[in-house]
């Protein structure tokens, strides 16, 4: 067990057996014991956050870069909150304040960043695959903080977090994901990393938002199950997370309207109350309220919608603090 008093600079000798990674691009090839020492680490940096001053010395003398190449706040806020309680220094960059206005790479922004002196890039890039492209080019770690419809790993492992630190255990657990499971990275990413740790995982949507090939990824993910029926998939399940739905999906012809959306897969109080009495309501953020959740949902006693934002900045913590330490084996 690393104890919130053991984090000190750099400290590999706590994580060295565990940890070997340079980057987080995919939680898709994270093996369960990096895994469990992420939920480790956390566990740790919680302990942090509680404390009156929330700062230790663990990456003094870091520079960590967040290059954003789309809008955040949860993400770009709790990456930059979780370096700081570490001590690091803070560059904040965006693509429209940067030379990718004028036309420079994507290779070449992240070797000037690196001339520059960061130790940690934190990117999101729209393009699907962006970082896997960009990796073998960068010393620095590098960090994947969305990218397309592909993956965004850290707000899974916080996500997964928020899950066992409410019901103490994931292996076994019901866990139903509803609305645009086509185009949500923090899907991807949840389905990979739950099913790795046990849970049953349900997707749930109109037909035309969910992904293609679902047959073959049953066979990917023997504990996933598909349904378009919202009272079915919900029915006795452990946790709810409803997924942002975009505007763009109904101009695109892909649903008929809003209201068709409320209607079939909005979860409100009479559909919250077909999940188990303990169950919990989860949402990656940021809610279009009494779209994806009603009102009620998203405010009521089971909502853990404000704790996986806490979370986020504590697993945020133990990715920079495990990367840090990968710098130094």
């Amino acid at each position: 067990m690393i104890r919130s008093e053991q984090i000190e600079p750099c400290a590999a000798a706590e994580h060295s057996g565990a940890w070997a990674r340079r980057h987080v691009l995919d939680i898709e090839d994270f093996s369960v014991p990096e895994i469990e020492l992420v939920m480790q680490t956390t566990s740790a940096m919680k302990e942090i956050l509680s404390r009156p001053l929330k700062k230790v010395p663990a990456l003094r003398g870091k520079t960590v870069v967040t290059l954003f190449y789309e809008a955040s706040t949860r993400t770009r806020g709790s990456f930059e909150m979780a370096a700081k309680h570490l001590s690091a220094d803070v560059v904040n960059m965006t693509a429209q304040a940067s030379s990718v206005t004028k036309g420079e790479s994507l290779i070449n922004t992240l070797n000037t960043i690196e001339a520059i002196g960061a130790d940690i890039i934190i990117m999101r890039h729209p393009l699907s695959g962006a970082h896997y492209c960009a990796a073998p080019h960068v010393k620095a770690n590098l960090v994947n903080a969305g990218d397309g419809w592909h993956a965004h790993p850290t707000q899974a492992l916080l996500d997964l977090y928020t899950i066992l630190n409410r019901k103490g255990r994931i292996a076994g657990l019901k866990v139903v994901i509803v609305g645009d499971v086509k185009h949500s990275r923090v899907a991807h990413s949840n389905i990979w990393c739950l099913t790795k740790m046990g849970a049953n995982v349900v997707v749930c949507g109109p037909p035309t938002l969910l992904p293609e090939g679902l047959k073959t990824a049953q066979l990917l993910f023997p504990g996933i199950g598909v349904e378009t029926n919202i009272e079915k998939a919900v029915k006795d399940a452990d946790v709810v997370m409803e997924l942002r739905l975009q505007k763009e999906r109904m101009q695109s012809g892909l649903l008929p309207g809003l209201r068709d959306f409320i209607a079939g897969y909005q979860l409100d109080s009479k559909r919250l109350a077909l999940t188990k009495p303990d169950s919990i309501v989860m949402h990656p953020g940021p809610v279009n309220e009494d779209v994806e959740l009603a009102a009620d949902v998203l405010h009521g006693g089971r909502s853990v919608v404000n704790d996986q934002v806490t979370n986020g900045v504590a697993v945020r913590m133990a990715i920079l603090y495990l990367l840090a330490g990968s710098r130094e084996q």
